[in-house]
This record gives C-alpha cells, sequence and structure tokens, in this order.
C-alpha cells in the first residue's frame, strides 16, 4: 500500500485526468435511474460492454418496475443469461422491482440506506446511482479503483470503505463528482492488473508504484 499523496500532488493528479477527459461518463447504458439502477446491479461479476448487450433489448420492454414485473423472473432470464449468475439476478430484479412499486410508487428513492436496502444493491451500486442520476459526490469503489488508489497513493486503504474515505477527505472538492469515474477508467484503460501501461500514464511522474513498467 503507498503512502497517501498531499493535497497538491492530488489536485495536479486531477487536474491532468479534467484536462484529458473533462466529462468522464459511466459505461453502463440505462433510460433512467430505475434502468441504472438495474444495469449496476447486473454489473456485479460482469463487464460493462456484458451488462449492455444484455440490457440493449429488455430496457426497450421493460424500463419501469411494474414493467419489469409484467415481464416475469422467467422473461428477464431470457435477456440476462450471457450474464454471470443471472438466475439469481433475475430474481433481485425481480424482488427490487417489487419494492420499489409497493413502498416508493414506482420512483427509486435517492438516499444510500434506501437504495442498499434493495435486494442485490450493495454500497458500491448505491453510490453509483447517487452520483451518475442525481449527481451526489458519491464515490462508488470497485476493483480498479481499489488497485489504482493504493499502487499509486492517490486513496489508500485496507478495504472498499476504506478507500471510499480517501477520496472523500483528501481528494479536493471540485474534482469529487468525478473522482470515480475517472479512477475507473484509469485502472481500466491504464493502470491495468498484471501488466499496468506506465510508459502511457499521464500521472506516472507523480504515481508512487515502486514496481512501475518501461
Amino acid at each position: 500500500m503507498a503512502k497517501q499523496l498531499d493535497y497538491h500532488t492530488l489536485r495536479e493528479i486531477f487536474t491532468r485526468f479534467h484536462e484529458a477527459e473533462p466529462e468522464p461518463k459511466g459505461e453502463l447504458d440505462h433510460v433512467n435511474a430505475y434502468t441504472l439502477v438495474v444495469a449496476v446491479a447486473l454489473s456485479a461479476q460482469a463487464t460493462d460492454s456484458g451488462v449492455n448487450k444484455a440490457t440493449r433489448e429488455l430496457f426497450k420492454i421493460a424500463d419501469t418496475p411494474e414493467k419489469m414485473l409484467a415481464l416475469g423472473e422467467e422473461g428477464v432470464i431470457e435477456h440476462i443469461k450471457t450474464i454471470g449468475l443471472y438466475r439469481n439476478k433475475a430474481k433481485n430484479v425481480i424482488k427490487l422491482s417489487k419494492i420499489l412499486h409497493e413502498q416508493y410508487g414506482g420512483e427509486v428513492p435517492c438516499s444510500r440506506a434506501a437504495l442498499e436496502s434493495l435486494p442485490g444493491v450493495g454500497r458500491k451500486t448505491a453510490n453509483v446511482v447517487l452520483n451518475m442520476w442525481w449527481h451526489y459526490p458519491a464515490q462508488a469503489v470497485d476493483t480498479h479503483i481499489f488497485r489504482v488508489g493504493n499502487r499509486s497513493g492517490i486513496c489508500p486503504g485496507k478495504d472498499v470503505v476504506a478507500v471510499e474515505r480517501a477520496i472523500e477527505d483528501n481528494i479536493p472538492v471540485d474534482f469529487q463528482h468525478h473522482a470515480h469515474h475517472w479512477l475507473i477508467l484509469h485502472g481500466r484503460y491504464t493502470c491495468v492488473a498484471r501488466k499496468p501501461k506506465c510508459q502511457a500514464c499521464l500521472i506516472r511522474d507523480l504515481c508512487q508504484f515502486e514496481d512501475k513498467t518501461p
């Protein structure tokens, strides 16, 4: 685990991220808050591109909790069976749709606790929805962010909650809305797990990773 970087270094890092990609976007396709919740719940142990392929037709016919309930669990399975753990995920999609219909009038709640009470929705999923739909600076820490944060010193922590707190506590506020998107994209395409592309890294000179690739 690298040592936490100081304020001025973090400001320079995120200034570079911003200059390279001023408006980073999440890569999961969705049309409203509900389909975003479903997409993120389906993305556990699956790729965003794989989820997008599976939900392309699903969201055309079921973009509300009520429509998803009408489709039913078997109908959901038919659309998402290319995704890992699809049977359990289909059950959760139907369960969370029933709760949203019965307890929230078909609307997606905008508190972390309420979102986390939905089947298949954990802290990361809740934070993605809060950030992407309501533009709240919630930090959705995944394996990419955990790796980048600990390698570089941007947001080191022993677990995902500690990394989330490190982002909130240390990254300048004006960069926090997009912070997790920049870090995810950096981990997905540059600071990859097995052989990071350090030569192409725009923060190579500021990163504390000792085993930089040539």
